[in-house]
């Protein structure tokens, strides 16, 4: 198994939700790597609950991709393909272009303040290599324009696609050369928003989307091809 984790705990839950959303983060963080078998009874020895609650969320997590099922091998976590990834990216890049035109005609002043201070958060963030922590600031200025919106619809939207995006994200936010790039790309989409220039924002939004995607195909090519070096 890989790094170790906990067992988040919520009164409010019952013992298989709680079990399902630990094994989920765990996989959308990284924590628990694609193609990593999940077995229950070291899962369930890890997390201090019996089989059944395992058994559930490995079911629950297959019927949402996240986790497969091999023939002789059980539960494994899913491999992030180019596939699954174009997919997600292909709305993404229609959303966010939306959510940057839309802002241009509604963001508040002080939203724009805080929309420069994610920027420099983010850029701050990356000094630290902490790739956690650059996720959650790179979120944080996303949000701050979906919100700037104000379309209620479009934040859910948003919100339930950011969730399958963390997976990739982590992949994305942990190549380090690629962070200046990241930086101007949020300065770019920040000054465009500022100065109520729809085409350049939008613009500048789906390049963001783009250079995503060029990244994370690439390093989805190299795991691959060390991949099948090593069964060779």
């Amino acid at each position: 198994m890989g790094e170790q984790f906990q067992i988040d705990m919520n009164e409010f839950l019952p013992l298989r939700d709680v079990v399902f959303n630990t094994l989920r983060k765990a996989i959308l963080t990284g924590q628990l790597k694609p193609g990593e078998r999940l077995m229950e009874v070291h899962l369930a020895n890890q997390l201090g609950v019996s089989r059944t609650p395992i058994r559930e969320a490995i079911r629950k997590l297959e019927l949402e991709g996240l986790v497969i099922m091999i023939p002789r091998r059980g539960a494994e976590v899913a491999r992030i393909t180019e596939k699954s990834l174009k997919d997600v990216l292909e709305v993404r890049r229609a959303l966010d272009a939306l959510s940057v035109e839309l802002a241009c005609d509604r963001i508040t002043e002080e939203d724009t303040e805080r929309l420069l201070d994610a920027c420099h958060e983010f850029e701050q963030a990356t000094k630290g290599k902490d790739a956690a922590v650059i996720a959650k600031a790179d979120v944080a200025l996303h949000d701050i324009i979906v919100e700037a919106t104000g379309n209620q619809r479009l934040m859910q939207m948003v919100n339930n696609l950011s969730e399958q995006m963390y997976r990739y994200r982590f992949v994305y936010i942990k190549e380090e050369s690629r962070h200046d790039n990241l930086i101007a790309e949020h300065r770019e989409i920040y000054e465009s928003i500022a100065g109520r220039d729809k085409e350049r924002a939008a613009k500048a939004a789906k390049l963001h989307i783009d250079n995503q995607e060029k990244s994370i195909i690439r390093q989805i090519r190299l795991e691959n091809e060390s991949r099948l070096n090593k069964r060779l």
